[in-house]
């Protein structure tokens, strides 16, 4: 069993039932997460020799924030559920770790905690049915703060694997009343509905953030370069290649698979992270030579949240972190910046078939 296993394990066991479910749930059969995590441990590399890696740099930046590693962790909801600070705790071993935190619409922390952890933070957007709601977070999250926003796209229509769960419902807990900024006040003259998430969205919302704002938008949930390309001619500062962790369509392409076209479409214009199903250094590694800037990960940090609080999100970030600088020693590339394509091994042509 390997560390992230045992961790897996011991979240658990002291998760309740239904918020471990919510937690593992995958869209369709599974069929898409189950490729992601085959598709990154299946990568080989071509190391280099007769280079000189007795130090080696992890350093980057994200949109301008330097940053002392590129394992970041994702916008989560219902992290309370794991832990009682959620976001707070989490966004503390972040800081240290000199990491960037994704914060949920959906979270229970106030945004003013999340700042105090010193974490730099990313606040993520789902548009709301109701756009004045929107508005609200918005302007609360980047009044607090936040450094930029993440526009999500992969979850206009979710799929749930997990019985009882509804597509757009939270289990129970304080994540489910968004206890974030709207108070009752603020939601007592929206009908009913009002917060489920809008699906007439277009180019121009990218626009409308950034004037909204004043901040970098990112668009989340990007699997194609021409809808990569698409975002970057409105405004968007960057893309996220994302399944939403294999949420969004169980015979989704994989984030792994699209990154390569997203790259090559965009990559000269604007900067491209990837998420889902990556859980090693030399996945995050793998994910940086195809051109990626940083690489989020999600479960894991939470299932160190829910095992071991703050301590197991740094103790997440570390082991992360201390493999990738391992994987950068082993291919030769002394900084995360040298990692390539060409250290890659490409896939095997399909067999040819006559007739």
């Amino acid at each position: 069993m390997t560390w992230l296993e045992d961790l897996e394990e011991r979240a658990r066991a002291v998760l309740p039932a239904h918020v471990a479910g919510y937690y593992a749930a995958g869209a369709g059969a599974g069929e898409c997460l189950a490729e992601e995590l085959a598709g990154w441990e299946a990568l080989r590399w071509r190391p280099r020799v007769l280079t000189d890696t007795s130090a080696v740099d992890l350093s980057t930046t994200v949109l301008g924030t330097q940053l002392r590693t590129p394992v970041l962790v994702a916008p989560m909801a219902q992290q309370v559920a794991a832990h009682p600070e959620g976001e707070a705790a989490t966004g503390r071993a972040v800081a240290a770790a000199g990491s960037l935190l994704g914060v949920s619409t959906n979270t229970a922390v106030p945004f003013d905690a999340v700042t105090a952890t010193g974490a730099p933070w990313w606040y993520q957007v789902y548009v709301m049915r109701d756009r004045g709601l929107t508005r609200l977070l918005v302007e609360r999250a980047a009044a607090a703060g936040a450094r930029a926003l993440v526009l999500t796209l992969d979850t206009t229509a979710l799929a749930s694997t997990v019985p009882g769960v509804e597509p757009t419902e939270w289990p129970p807990g304080p994540a489910r009343e968004r206890a974030t900024a709207l108070t009752a006040e603020d939601l007592a003259d929206r009908e009913e509905g009002a917060t489920g998430t809008a699906r007439d969205l277009d180019a121009g919302t990218v626009g409308w953030l950034r004037e909204l704002s004043g901040l970098p938008v990112l668009v989340k949930g990007v699997l194609r370069g021409d809808d990569a390309a698409r975002c970057v001619d409105a405004g968007a500062a960057g893309v996220v290649v994302s399944t939403h962790g294999g949420r969004r369509l169980g015979t989704s392409v994989t984030a792994l698979r699209a990154l390569p076209e997203v790259v090559a479409a965009v990559g000269d214009r604007a900067e491209v992270l990837v998420d889902s199903g990556l859980r090693s250094g030399g996945h995050v590694a793998a994910a940086l030579a195809l051109g990626a800037r940083a690489a989020f990960v999600g479960r894991p940090a939470m299932w160190g949240l829910a095992a071991d609080g703050e301590a197991g999100v740094a103790d997440v970030l570390r082991r992360l972190t201390d493999e990738l600088a391992l994987v950068l020693q082993q291919v030769g590339a002394p900084r995360a910046v040298d990692l390539s394509p060409d250290l890659l091994a490409q896939d095997a042509p399909p067999p040819r078939r006559d007739g």
